[in-house]
Order: structure tokens, then C-alpha cells, then sequence
């Protein structure tokens, strides 16, 4: 989906922005990057950019009006004058540090970049860089001398771990662009996509496919589990089954799904309800017919239950096939599941 092979890096200003909380200010760096040789600029497009391949797509957004989103602005003018990309840089600074209020986050250097030459979904396009380095850490120095080897040590950026990243694509502007974002502590903290961006998911194939996946494993866990006796079976059978419909089509139809998984009338009845509560509480839109996303099958197929856990004793793995497994009570009342099989492996 992202390709930079033929990118170009236009102009890079570094400023270090603190903890708000912690009143570490920001500092303004008063001239653009240079680099010593190239070898140097393709090790740091290597830190900005290898991180971002087929991740997941964003718009910026505000709940009133999109141009009172601050870093939406500062895009827009940015790509309309390039020229401006030291006085943009210190206003997404001193953004991003009336963000960085939360006793967890880190200060850091940002770094901020314009782009020529980005591909995204096979369109050429400008693009601007937002990096934030938080972690420093410490490298050992070989150096040979007469007698044999000196060793000293460093503290420096690791060029394979990219702590906070956000890359616009000057695409879809009255839509709130394109936006992909990189967040290694996203866990700890949502200030970077929350708060200092402000994003939510594009109305793509990719977020449509994560989201009715996400949709349907609460409907089988939680729900369905709550509302009739459903056996862990069942539920391990139903997420699997959900699974394989997205893995084997090409396109999603909701009416197909509903038969082909949950095939029982009631129980379709049922999902049809959860998933009107479940779009309405979670204010999620997604469309009843579009193009199944392989990236977001792969994604979601992690994260669905396919482990029996009995106890502190045994897992049992389940992929299909639920005709295979019975479940019984012995008379003295220990519980059993009892499996059948062909061969051994």
C-alpha cells in the first residue's frame, strides 16, 4: 500500500519537547538538519519510514468541525507552502507539548519532515513526517588502537525501534487526509492518536473488516454467552467459523455471513440486535457489503479464542470440526471432554 522507493526528503527540523507536567519546556532547534553524507540520510529514512507497511489508515478529525483540529491545519498549510516548514514545525512543538500532560509521557526529540515522491495505494504524493524519539540507548564503540581494541560507549537512537511516528499523505484533503501512525506504547498511553492528533479510523475496506470482526467476537463471548447456555465448544466453533468466512471470500455480505456462521434464525435474530446496539454505543460505522481485507483477517485472526483451557492442566487447540469433541460428566461428577481422531502427529 506504501511505497518509498523513489522518496525524497525535502527539509527536516528536530525541536525537543518536554513533559508539560513536569514544566521541561520546549526547545527551539534554529537551523535545519544537514547531513555529514548521504550513507547518514538513508540510515535516518530507513528509522522514519521502514516501520510504516500496510498499516491501518486514519483521518484527522474534530467532533464539531475539522479545521479546529490544530495538526489538520498545519498540514494543510504546509502542503500549500512548503516554505513554511520551520515556523509549522515549532507550532506542532509547542502543540504537541500542551498535549504531553500525562505524568507517563516521555520527553522526547520531534522531528519534523516534508516529503516529495511517496507512493501510496499507487498515487505519487507529497507527504509530511511527524517522529518522536523518547528512548535512548546505549551502544558499545569498538575502536581499534595500537596495542589492540579500545571500547567506549554511546547513548544514541536505535534505528530499528521508531517510538512515535505519524505520516500524512496529501490525499483526501476534505476528508481529513490520509494518516498512518506508529505508537510502540500505545498501552500506556493514547496522547499521540488522542489528544496530540486527534484521528479516528478511515471508512475503508481495512477498518470495516476489523471492526465487524471485533463486532462479532464480543456478540459470541460475551453476549450470546450472558443470553443462552452456550458451551466454550460452541463459542471456540462460532469464532472460528467467523474467521474462516472472512479467509475464504473475497467480499462480505451480511445476510451470507449470518447464514453461513451462526446459521440458527434466532440466533441471527440476535446478532441482528447486538449489532445495532453495538454500532450505536460504539459509535462505529460500517457498511453490510465490502471488500474483505486480508491484512485486517490477519490482524483479528490472532486475537480470537481457539484454546479449550481446562484447568491448570491442559489446552486444548480447536480449528474446527466441533462434531469431533464431546462433553460429559462422569458419575462421581468430574467433568470430561472426550476427542476423536483419525491420525497422530
Amino acid at each position: 500500500m506504501i511505497e518509498f522507493t523513489s522518496i525524497k526528503l525535502e527539509g527536516i527540523y528536530i525541536h525537543e519537547v518536554g513533559n508539560k507536567l513536569r514544566d521541561e519546556n520546549v526547545k527551539i532547534a534554529k537551523e535545519e538538519i544537514s547531513f555529514s553524507n548521504d550513507e547518514t540520510e538513508s540510515y535516518l529514512l530507513k528509522y522514519f519510514l521502514s516501520p510504516f507497511n500496510n498499516n491501518e489508515v486514519y483521518n484527522f478529525f474534530h467532533p464539531t468541525e475539522l479545521e479546529l483540529n490544530e495538526v489538520y491545519l498545519f498540514v494543510k498549510r504546509l502542503f500549500s507552502s512548503p516554505e513554511l516548514l520551520y515556523k509549522t514545525s515549532i507550532d506542532v512543538s509547542k502543540h504537541l507539548y500542551s498535549q504531553s500532560n500525562h505524568p507517563k509521557i516521555n520527553g522526547g526529540d520531534l522531528c519534523v519532515c516534508f516529503f516529495k515522491n511517496c507512493m501510496f495505494d499507487g498515487i505519487m504524493c507529497d507527504a509530511i513526517g511527524f517522529f518522536k524519539s523518547e528512548v535512548k540507548d546505549v551502544f558499545l564503540k569498538f575502536n581499534s588502537i595500537d596495542n589492540g581494541v579500545n571500547i567506549n560507549h554511546e547513548n544514541g537512537i536505535n534505528i530499528n525501534k521508531l517510538d512515535k511516528g505519524c505520516l500524512v499523505f496529501n490525499l483526501e484533503e476534505e476528508n481529513g487526509y490520509k494518516v498512518c501512525i506508529i505508537d510502540s506504547k500505545s498501552r500506556d498511553t493514547q496522547y499521540w492518536k488522542n489528544d496530540f492528533l486527534n484521528i479516528r479510523p478511515a471508512s475503508d475496506n481495512f477498518h470495516f473488516t476489523n471492526d465487524f470482526l471485533s463486532m462479532t467476537k464480543e456478540y459470541v463471548t460475551k453476549h450470546l454467552s450472558n443470553k443462552t447456555e452456550v458451551s466454550s465448544t460452541d463459542q471456540i466453533d462460532l469464532l472460528n467459523r467467523s474467521v474462516e468466512y472472512f479467509k475464504t471470500h473475497q467480499s462480505f455480505e451480511k445476510e451470507v455471513f449470518e447464514k453461513e456462521v451462526f446459521q440458527d434464525e434466532d440466533v441471527i435474530k440476535s446478532f441482528r440486535t447486538f449489532d445495532s446496539s453495538y454500532r450505536d454505543n460504539n459509535n462505529v460505522e460500517l457498511s453490510n457489503n465490502f471488500e474483505i481485507s486480508k491484512q485486517a483477517v490477519k490482524k483479528q485472526a490472532r486475537v480470537f479464542k481457539k484454546v479449550l483451557k481446562l484447568d491448570k492442566n491442559f489446552h486444548i487447540y480447536i480449528h474446527g470440526k466441533k462434531d469431533l469433541i464431546e462433553r460429559g460428566i462422569e458419575k462421581d461428577g468430574r467433568k470430561f471432554y472426550k476427542i476423536y481422531y483419525e491420525t497422530e502427529n
